[in-house]
């Protein structure tokens, strides 16, 4: 018999040693569903090799399971968030979980929106839910359901994972590949739209770019005056431009890039002639903008079925494991081209009315 740890064995050891999942280790000891002969004389000796001992109180918690996950979506229902939304449905579907949906709007003031979530969080454990996943990018969303995390699981998709790859050390890589890939096209004169900073996609993104920068030796230079991710906002920051001091952008998303190539097309400049530019998101469209934008592809449908994954391990273990980062690939399309030589910088950016 091998040394035991001293880490108590978890029920997920023993499912990864079986090659089984979490559900058919707790089938075998709640007696409610199927697992074939063999496969429980294989858990029965992985669990005697393992020492593992059934947590008890979780499995009195989950005879009272009421199959129904509380989902919070705090913030505007954008194309991200939209598909985060699928990919929990669907999951959800395919696990026999039903779904409690909460929208809050964030554009009230801070504790507004805050109450309106706590009250939202509260009407979950009222219902009751087995676990609560919130789906936000607001910064101080963690203060609004601490509470809950006593009494359900709680998946928090605001939080910020850091992986153990020395390649990708942080989840600002989005925006530290995009960077890099305009400085790989040769440009050195590189800005940033910056998303609103009340969001931490936002500042990761924004954190990714500065580290581009920074490793490159370059000057940042970052465009303000979106207050949202639509594109209003991205046309917004072109408005406030004086000079046009640069030959390549990382847009925030993909919205912020179309509102910005938009505004900056009004005065003669387009896109890869006069300029590159990065979005993220790889919404549907975006590849029939004009041009067609190069943008890193986000996977939210993935996201979202992670999520609902994670939080029915919970339920069934009482184990909570972080998200993974999903890969997040450059798609590479017409908005973005090598610098060219003359290519104009410093142009006087024309107000419009």
């Amino acid at each position: 018999m091998p040394p035991r740890t001293t880490r108590r064995p978890s029920m997920a050891d023993v499912a990864r040693r079986v090659g089984v999942s979490t559900q058919t280790i707790s089938r075998y000891y709640s007696g409610q569903g199927y697992v074939s002969e063999e496969t429980r004389v294989r858990i029965a000796a992985v669990v005697d090799e393992l020492g593992y001992v059934p947590n008890r109180a979780a499995g009195s918690l989950r005879a009272r399971r009421t199959g129904t996950i509380g989902v919070l979506n705090v913030g505007e229902l954008n194309w991200g968030s939209a598909q985060i939304l699928s990919g929990l449905s669907a999951a959800a579907r395919a696990s026999g979980q039903a779904l409690l949906i909460a929208e809050v709007d964030p554009d009230q003031g801070a504790e507004e929106w805050r109450e309106h979530a706590r009250a939202a969080v509260d009407h979950f454990l009222a219902a009751p839910v087995d676990a609560i996943i919130v789906s936000t990018a607001m910064q101080g969303s963690e203060e609004v359901f601490a509470a809950a995390r006593e009494r359900v699981p709680v998946v928090n998709l605001s939080a910020r994972p850091r992986s153990e790859d020395p390649e990708r050390p942080l989840p600002s890589s989005v925006g530290y590949d995009a960077t890099r890939h305009l400085l790989e096209l040769g440009h050195r004169r590189v800005a940033h739209l910056v998303g609103p900073r009340t969001r931490n996609e936002a500042l990761d993104r924004e954190a990714g770019y500065l580290r581009a920068m920074a490793e490159a030796g370059l000057e940042p230079q970052v465009l303000e005056g979106a207050t949202d991710w639509w594109a209003p906002s991205g046309a917004a920051a072109a408005d406030r431009l004086d000079s046009i001091d640069f030959t390549a952008v990382f847009a925030g998303n993909d919205e912020l890039a179309l509102g910005f190539m938009s505004r900056l097309e009004g005065r003669g400049l387009r896109a890869p002639e006069d300029y590159s530019i990065v979005g993220v998101d790889d919404m549907p469209t975006a590849a029939f903008f004009s041009p067609p934008l190069t943008t890193i592809a986000i996977d939210f449908a993935q996201i979202g079925k992670l999520a609902l994954e994670a939080a029915v391990q919970a339920i069934e273990t009482g184990e909570h494991r972080p998200l993974p980062i999903a890969e997040q690939p450059l798609r590479i399309r017409a908005s973005t081209a090598p610098l060219r030589f003359g290519q104009p910088v410093g142009h006087t950016a024309s107000t419009t009315s």
